[in-house]
């Protein structure tokens, strides 16, 4: 998950900040989000923080997590756009049978595992937001906006640990985190490689009552169509 930026907002010609409404939110599917693999990808670059020398590689990285996503079963895109390509989130409803969490470091929490085998969780996978977008709340937006287009429950997504920025933008956004998770730092490559710890993050979109006090609840109004 890449880290969304502090940005200070566009000025117009007469000094004034560029409103927020000026950028737009349009849904791709699934045949359009495979045209735009290239732009997307620059994105990538240009809202990421990778080392001088290491973007191509870091590139090539992005583009096969990307398809891989895309291929996945209720795979969802949001672009933002002003004048231009602004920013862009993307996920896909976790699978009822739970293999998203696999590598999670101890018990998954009891409302987390119930929301998942009922179909109602669905993962963030990239949030990108570029450098010179004047909209400082556009990566809110997005996830916010693509999780309700999907009628998730529960939101969730994967954070490196030493991207402080990206965690402390989730946990602003009220996210929770529930654990470590290990994973390979690129799924998409099959070659054996220590597993990387990343931290489990979920958004509650169910109501905090005296029950489910966390918000770990199926709440129908966010039920994803079968």
């Amino acid at each position: 998950m890449t880290a969304p930026a502090r940005r200070e907002p566009q000025r117009g010609a007469a000094g004034t900040a560029t409103p927020d409404h000026a950028v737009r939110l349009r849904r791709l599917n699934r045949w359009q989000a495979e045209t735009l693999r290239e732009d997307l990808a620059d994105l990538y670059v240009e809202s990421s923080r990778a080392r001088a020398g290491r973007e191509y590689r870091s590139r090539e990285a992005f583009l096969r997590r990307l398809t891989g996503d895309i291929r996945r079963p209720g795979f969802a895109l949001l672009i933002a756009e002003d004048t231009a390509f602004a920013g862009c989130a993307y996920g896909f409803p976790i699978p009822r049978e739970g293999t998203w969490w696999r590598g999670f470091d101890g018990n998954l929490p009891q409302g987390v595992e119930q929301l998942t085998a009922s179909g109602h969780v669905f993962a963030i996978t990239e949030i990108l937001v570029h450098p010179h977008c004047g909209d400082g709340d556009l990566a809110r937006r997005l996830q916010q906006r693509l999780l309700g287009d999907n009628h998730a429950s529960l939101g969730a997504t994967l954070v490196d640990p030493a991207d402080a920025p990206a965690r402390d933008a989730f946990l602003s956004w009220g996210w929770q985190d529930i654990g470590a998770v290990h994973r390979q730092s690129d799924p998409t490559v099959h070659r054996l490689s220590a597993p990387v710890p990343l931290r489990a993050m979920v958004l509650p979109l169910g109501p905090h009552t005296a029950a489910h006090p966390d918000g770990l609840a199926h709440e129908n109004r966010t039920q994803r169509p079968d």
